[in-house]
């Protein structure tokens, strides 16, 4: 409004005064334009897990980005998924009805083939490191004192998944199988590993990890788990735990011999746990409850399921809480192979929005490098000479990829399966 006339331009006072205010204009308008840039790296407040003005304001900025995935919400994306996508993505599964399959792992081709098999179904998938898988990718040459190998081979582990994971186009969530109170320093050593790749990248390297304390009082495997829990929450690492016992044994947990009545969990203890972890600021939780699981698989009649525990527990919390929710708890399946699609499908109407698979998948790998070395049999015995002359080679039947390869496609296949019985079909597109 105040540009100067034609005629005053040619008037060198009123040229300077111009240009002053021109100046002045263009400073004003720099420092709108980069006031929020500014404010992009100054520190804020956690959102992980908790309802806050900045969390609903952040919530409101993630409903109009683009969506990686047209059912999913628009948080997560194809790769590693942690913090509050991880969240997002368990919570729209308990909503709609769907659990992603946790699978125990041992290498590369085990993780490969997860996230092949999660590629073809069109979901989700949880690749799960134990003590002893950690060990295994480590090298079992390698010296184990205080855990050095579990620990190294896991971030291997998950260092490989991070690199490929997105190559596959799926959400991958890395989490860490059942963790006794014996083998917290395991624990230990991956949240160091966590909070390194945290302050350099904004995010854990690990997605979750399970604490496995239902051998101890549950008031003391709870205070546990919470002290546990305010440490994960600081770099967005969601906690898994465990009321009850897991029967059967699986990598080094042994419980064959338990008591029953500990194979089935009452509501009012995941009322307690539940309680105790909502006192964590930012942190985020699902719960292993039992009702009746067992590692492993077993002939028809040796194990009783009853998943209407995890009904009851809800209908409890609910109460407890006057929540509008019918399923404010996440629960997750252990002992899920060789269960029946009846129990599991009941198990997810519960709010169930993992189950753990491993007996299945490595009995399907096997299965397949078994089936490849019987069609390929008469050219396994030798290098030199099979059924078509004495001085053929065999290298490409013997060459290890080979039959690897037919191992990962046997558990891939033996994964999608999984999947139909979880509802975890086409559930990104």
């Amino acid at each position: 409004g105040n540009v100067p006339s034609s005629a005053q331009l040619f008037c060198p006072s009123v040229v300077n005064t111009f240009r002053k205010e021109e100046n002045k204009m263009k400073l004003s308008t720099a420092a709108l334009l980069f006031a929020p840039t500014v404010a992009a790296f100054a520190p804020v407040s956690n959102t992980f897990g908790v309802r806050s003005a900045l969390k609903m304001s952040a919530d409101t900025e993630t409903a109009t980005e683009e969506k990686a995935f047209a059912k999913l919400p628009a948080s997560v994306k194809p790769g590693v998924v942690t913090g509050k996508a991880l969240v997002d993505l368990l919570d729209y599964a308990k909503e709609a009805g769907f659990a992603i399959p946790g699978v125990n792992i041992v290498g590369s081709n085990s993780m490969n083939a997860c996230m092949e098999a999660a590629k073809k179904y069109g979901g989700p998938i949880m690749i799960t490191f134990s003590k002893g898988g950690g060990q295994y990718i480590a090298g079992k040459g390698v010296d184990n004192t205080d855990d050095q190998a579990s620990i190294a081979g896991c971030i291997a582990g998950a260092k490989h998944v991070r690199e490929v994971a997105a190559l596959y186009g799926v959400p991958v969530v890395l989490h860490t199988d059942h963790c006794q109170k014996a083998w917290l320093p395991w624990i230990d050593g991956l949240m160091t590993a966590n909070e390194e790749y945290y302050a350099t990248h904004g995010e854990p390297l690990f997605s979750s990890h399970m604490l496995d304390l239902s051998e101890e009082p549950l008031e003391e495997n709870i205070g546990i788990c919470k002290e546990y829990l305010e440490r994960f929450a600081k770099c967005g690492v969601l906690l898994e735990f465990e009321l009850g016992v897991t029967g059967g044994e699986e990598d080094g947990v042994d419980n064959t011999d338990v008591d029953s009545s500990r194979l089935y969990t009452q509501p009012e203890e995941v009322w307690y746990a539940y309680q105790e972890l909502s006192k964590v600021k930012d942190g985020a939780f699902t719960c292993a409850a039992s009702f009746g699981n067992v590692h492993g698989v077993y002939a028809p009649g040796n194990v009783d399921l009853q998943p209407v525990i995890l009904h009851n527990s809800q209908a409890y919390i609910k109460e407890k809480l006057d929540s509008e929710s019918d399923k404010p708890m996440k629960f997750v399946f252990h002992g899920g192979s060789g269960s029946s699609t009846e129990d599991i499908q009941y198990a997810i109407t519960a709010g169930v929005v993992k189950m753990n698979i491993d007996t299945d998948t490595q009995w399907a790998y096997w299965d397949g490098i078994r089936a490849y070395e019987a069609e390929h049999h008469d050219y396994l015995q030798s290098q030199i000479g099979n059924p078509e002359g004495d001085d053929k080679p065999n290298k490409k039947y013997y060459d290890p990829r080979m039959a690897l390869r037919a191992g990962e496609e046997a558990m891939r296949d033996r994964l999608v399966e999984a999947a139909k019985d979880l509802n975890c079909i086409d559930v990104l597109n």
